[in-house]
């Protein structure tokens, strides 16, 4: 039997981490866990804090918002290996209340949307039979949460370019001011995170019935409200699930058999969120 090999992206805290450390837990020891970060140091000391058992963890540098770096360790992976089975779409840049969303926005978006359609260009197709990818979204994710004048922009995208161009067009409209006097909401997290959901709907519209076939799952997931110190800068999560409790029903998805009713759709606590 090959050796599994899983990647998560922003792996060095939270709910990165506790990926990493789900998925070793979970995986052999023949198998690879790759835990990655754009900070090298952070990289090797996450890796170095995490207990020993179960699969091989590995750092690897990837910082998602370089225009080439997940295309450039896909095809390290890719001669290592040959192939990916697990990948865990999870790098994210934080904002906090205090942002002045134009300031921010172009990094932002760098990172949380172009930064996933790079990873899902790069990785998908080195999924082998029976993989899983899962883009950590949130509930925000649905169309709903978008004014309807707004609900085309991102509603029936085809491809990855498409969603790119739709993601741009927010971006620049927040970073010139223009997006405070129409129909965006003033909350950047919105918006970006229905950008991803597009972006899983878009590729899994390419993929399909291919994946399915192969007994692959590709969708974005939703772990949910996490007592975090960046959650907790907007909300009161002091009863909310730490980021290990959050991580386990992500793993779930990973390790159980693919549901077809649950691909290319917004997962959360196992039910797929309506996307209108």
């Amino acid at each position: 039997m090959t050796a599994k090999v899983a990647l998560v992206t922003g792996a060095t805290q939270g709910l990165g981490l506790a990926l990493v450390e789900g998925l070793a837990a979970r995986m052999s020891t023949e198998d690879t866990v790759y835990l990655t970060g754009r900070d090298a140091g952070r990289v090797a000391q996450a890796v170095e804090a995490l207990p020993a058992g179960g699969a091989r963890v590995r750092g690897e540098v990837l910082d998602v918002a370089g225009p080439h770096e997940a295309g450039r360790l896909a095809e390290r992976l890719a001669e290592r290996h040959g192939g990916v089975d697990i990948v865990f779409g999870n790098a994210v840049m934080r904002v906090g209340p205090e942002d002045d969303p134009r300031e921010i926005v172009g990094a932002y978006a760098e990172v949380n949307n172009f930064g996933t359609t790079r990873l899902l260009r790069a990785f998908a197709p080195l999924l082998r039979d029976g993989g899983r990818f899962l883009v950590v979204a949130s509930s925000f994710g649905t169309l709903n949460h978008l004014a309807p004048a707004l609900h085309g922009r991102f509603d029936g995208l085809s491809s990855l370019d498409e969603v790119d161009k739709q993601v741009a067009v927010w971006r620049d409209a927040v970073a010139d001011g223009s997006a405070r006097g129409g129909d965006w909401p003033g909350f950047v997290n919105i918006p970006s995170k229905i950008g991803q959901v597009a972006a899983v709907r878009a590729l899994a519209g390419e993929r399909r019935e291919a994946d399915l076939a192969r007994d692959i799952l590709l969708a974005a997931v939703c772990p949910g409200m996490m007592n975090t110190p960046t959650s907790a800068m907007w909300w009161d999560v002091r009863d909310a699930p730490s980021p290990a409790q959050a991580a386990e029903v992500l793993l779930d998805l990973v390790f159980r058999p693919v549901d077809p009713a649950q691909y290319g759709g917004l997962v959360r606590d196992g039910e797929v969120l309506p996307w209108r």
